[in-house]
């Protein structure tokens, strides 16, 4: 058993390229990649634990630092204000899975399925350059498409070993990252719709995913956790708030500043967008999204009742939910 692994880093929803293993890369947007490929000095990327889950018979599991972002220790930004958050967390400040949680789950979770695409493909600019494409899938292969041709088919290669995965050239070549993921790494950009076909160990289609190239910022929409709460003045309701096109797709580049109302019986808590290096107020009535996405946090009275909660940012259209409070 291991404790503190990994302290791979990473932004929600942020891509550097081109796409290479870095330790202590730092960039001028104090962020690091969702590819999930750069780490600490002293750490590594998820695989590396992983592959001695496996493999060495008296690894009986890990502690991975973090599950969560956290304020304090912007590594590899110690000194780089700003940034005053982590960046190791499987999960962002805002509460918002980053693509690392779907690597995870995949390892992990074997009994629910699994198939996560990254990067989104909205990249204005980017057209007809290499941007490789990760899935992060408990199947065992799958194949990919950009606008319905295909970029070929992957399959984890579990021959992979631990003691000949780690030298220089096989930590440059992802070998371990082989046997978890499937990857497309000369895949170029263009404007549509990325799609992925994933397969059972029999070769049967059994699951699918797209992301879509987004348009412009046309509305907000609201999910909540639970719509449902006591009303004892304490009981609390996660909202995740986004930017999205006329249909449907997130914004991921979208940082609209949103605007809060709560009426009825309960008040408005506070606000995270998940971004390392926001120095905005968590409790005040406003925010900027971070790659399209934050959450808002509404809290009840002691009084019974509904609360409206209402999103309205300049230029698209709001949003409003109601919560019931018992």
């Amino acid at each position: 058993m291991r404790s503190e692994t990994a302290s791979t880093v990473s932004s929600r929803g942020v891509y550097k390229f081109p796409v290479e293993r870095k330790a202590m890369a730092v960039y001028d947007d104090h962020q690091s990649s969702s590819y999930d490929v750069e780490h600490c000095g002293w750490s590594n990327l998820p695989e590396d634990d992983f592959i001695q889950h496996e493999d060495l018979p008296y690894y009986i599991g890990e502690f991975v630092w973090t599950g969560f972002d956290y304020l304090g220790e912007p590594t590899p930004y110690y000194t780089n204000w700003p940034s005053h958050s982590s960046l190791f967390g499987i999960i962002d400040l805002a509460g918002i899975p980053k693509d690392r949680y779907y690597l995870y789950r995949s390892h992990w979770n074997k009994a629910e399925k699994t198939l996560h695409i990254l990067p989104h493909w909205t990249w204005p600019g980017r057209e007809d350059e290499v941007t490789p494409v990760f899935v992060y899938t408990n199947y065992p292969s799958a194949e990919l498409f950009i606008n319905g041709k295909s970029q070929g088919k992957r399959t984890k290669d579990l021959s992979i070993e631990l003691d000949s995965s780690y030298t220089e050239a096989a930590q440059k070549s992802f070998e371990r990252q082989k046997r978890y993921r499937l990857m497309w790494m000369d895949t170029k950009y263009e404007p549509g719709t990325l799609k992925v076909v994933a397969y059972d160990k029999d070769g049967n289609a059994i699951a699918e995913e797209e992301v879509h190239t987004a348009g412009k910022p046309h509305h907000i929409e609201l999910s909540v956790d639970r719509t449902n709460l006591t009303a004892d003045g304490k009981d609390l309701s996660f909202i995740n708030v986004r930017v999205a096109d006329k249909n449907g797709n997130l914004c991921p580049d979208a940082t609209n500043q949103i605007k809060f109302n709560v009426r009825g019986m309960g008040t408005y808590k506070a606000a995270a967008n998940g971004n390392p290096a926001s120095l905005e107020s968590f409790q005040a009535p406003q925010m900027k999204l971070f790659s399209g996405q934050l959450t808002a946090i509404v809290q009840t009275e002691e009084t019974p009742g509904t609360i409206y909660f209402e999103a309205s940012s300049p230029g698209v259209k709001s949003a409003k939910i109601e919560l019931i409070s018992r």
